[in-house]
């Protein structure tokens, strides 16, 4: 933090309220926000830290309200500066499903939680609350699909990628992802997971689920959350589990057809892993945090698990030609990084 970002945020705090707090590193993520704790007496609060023009906090602002307008636990917002980048927010604790399950967590009942706060949402979800929320449409979904080619690619071939190679790679998803690119079903949250879900104790319900990390959300599909959390590119889910969430998600949401719900799960989830492969290598060649690379070949896996549905055939061929087996894994860490985080 510059000394000039470090008088700006002595005056924020000051004008909240906050000025004699003390002030610990809580996080650091994938992007540039900066997570602190802060004390004031009995009274705790997180800080954000997100560098214009690097980091936008509006979205999360909005985002926020919109999930606390529908019942859900996303942290309040206790003070803004919105040009600056600053915001505190409620404390909603310690305990991420990933701690929680590293201590001993009840698999089944945190992704039984999971799921029905997003069957909460998505039971609650009407078209007129997205307001200036995107859609989640051909732009972004082809963008990130393209991570891949563009980043992946040349890290394990040596060599960037043919541009006819990543033309016809574009058009196989633009064939296999028809059937979910029109679609504004709900507000889709985008990176929801264990590490982004907490334990709230003494809150009954959905509202037992904080949120966390939605300043991304766009209007979607809903398979697309329902993926993004059984098919965890950080962490291995059972089986079990996944079959289990399925199948309660389709009782819930009767209106919602099997098929078209599996095939947009895979879709979607395939597309999902793509993108972070890609991401996950632009993370160390291009910031220095290689730490991420140890996830790629469960990523790898996944894509390949996703690829048997026939909706992704055009997909599938082209990963035969142009990625075989022998290229997916993890690249080498790139030389002169800087330190994982």
């Amino acid at each position: 933090m510059t000394d000039s970002r470090d008088v700006l945020l002595r005056r924020f705090l000051d004008a909240a309220g906050w000025g004699a707090a003390e002030r610990r590193v809580l996080a650091a993520d994938a992007s540039f926000r900066r997570y602190d704790r802060l004390w004031l007496g009995p009274r705790q609060a997180v800080l954000m830290d997100a560098p214009p023009p690097k980091e936008d906090v509006r979205p999360f602002i909005a985002v926020a309200r919109l999930l606390e307008r529908l019942g859900l636990s996303a942290p309040r917002l206790l003070a803004e500066e919105r040009e600056q980048g600053f915001l505190l927010l409620e404390d909603l604790g310690d305990r991420t499903f990933t701690r929680a399950l590293a201590e001993g967590g009840d698999e089944q009942a945190l992704y039984r939680l999971a799921t029905d706060t997003l069957i909460a949402l998505h039971r609650r979800w009407q078209p007129g609350l997205a307001g200036d929320i995107r859609p989640y449409d051909w732009g972004p979904l082809l963008t990130e699909a393209l991570l891949l080619t563009d980043w992946y690619l040349p890290a394990v071939s040596g060599r960037p990628t043919d541009p006819a190679a990543r033309a016809a790679y574009e058009a196989a998803w633009r064939q296999a992802l028809a059937p979910v690119a029109a679609k504004r079903e709900t507000l889709v949250l985008r990176d929801y997971h264990v590490d982004n879900l907490m334990e709230l104790p003494g809150r009954e319900g959905v509202a037992a689920c904080g949120l966390l990390d939605f300043q991304d959300a766009l209007i979607g599909a809903r398979a697309y959350d329902l993926v993004s959390l059984l098919e965890d590119a950080r962490r291995d889910v059972s089986p079990a589990v996944t079959e289990a969430m399925l199948a309660r998600y389709l009782a819930a949401l009767p209106d919602m057809d099997r098929d078209t719900l599996l095939r947009d799960y895979y879709l979607l989830g395939a597309q999902r892993s793509a993108k972070i492969i890609g991401i996950f290598t632009r993370l160390d060649r291009r910031d220095g945090k290689s730490r991420y690379l140890a996830h790629i070949p469960r990523l790898w896996r996944l894509v390949e698990g996703d690829l048997r549905h026939p909706a992704l055939a055009p997909v599938a061929a082209w990963f035969a030609r142009h990625v075989p087996p022998s290229l997916r894994h993890a690249p080498a860490a790139a030389p002169g990084e800087g330190v994982p985080v």
